[in-house]
């Protein structure tokens, strides 16, 4: 007595455009035409071709990254420290001139500055600091080249005399290496996203 042959259950295609109800030749034929086969061989192309580009940029960021320099990282990190520095006083006005958003937009654009009070040329272990370092608008920390009497006045009523004082004394000559570099960008990006959050919450 012969065993009857048993009969491959209806699938439906795999393309999400199309989902018909098929009985596959084969176990592994999850397309129910030549036109969806050809659909799923490009999806799976484009697949292949997508994961080869990420391993690539991976591959190139990689790369530049072991060609930039130690001032490469040091303008890295400054804008990190800046961009947490102007959204953390995002809403304070000018450090120097009082002049908020709306007063500012004719004479510069709505663009801010972060402004250091020492600056970095003459004092490059406070360049990180953000106590010397505040939101400022562009005509004071650029045409007026920091206006520093206005903006000690304002500092001294913002963070105390005290620590003024501290940002004027003496400071131990600092060099950063690569990697601490690279550690003050990391950890400003991270408050940066800190307030992003609690911005959005």
């Amino acid at each position: 007595m012969s065993l009857a042959v048993k009969q491959p259950r209806p699938k439906k295609c795999s393309v999400p455009q199309c989902r018909a109800s098929f009985v596959p030749r084969e176990s592994f034929q999850t397309w129910c035409s030549p036109d969806c086969a050809v659909v799923i061989a490009r999806g799976k192309q484009e697949k292949k071709r997508k994961s080869l580009a990420l391993v690539e940029r991976r591959e190139i960021k990689v790369r530049k990254e072991k060609l930039k320099s130690r001032a490469d990282h040091l303008r890295e990190a400054q804008a990190a420290v800046n961009e947490y520095v102007r959204l953390r006083d995002a809403h304070l006005p000018c450090i120097s001139c009082d002049s908020t958003p709306n007063d500012n937009d004719l004479m510069t654009g709505s663009r801010w500055d972060a402004g250091h009070y020492r600056s970095v040329g003459a004092c490059p272990e406070l360049r990180f600091e953000p106590l010397n370092i505040h939101r400022q608008c562009v005509r004071c920390n650029r045409n007026l080249s920091g206006n520093a009497v206005e903006y000690r006045i304002r500092l001294v009523q913002r963070v105390g005399v005290d620590k003024v004082n501290w940002l004027e004394g003496p400071h131990s000559a600092r060099k950063y290496t690569v990697d601490e570099i690279k550690a003050i960008k990391a950890k400003y990006r991270a408050k940066t996203r800190e307030l992003k959050k609690g911005e959005a919450a």
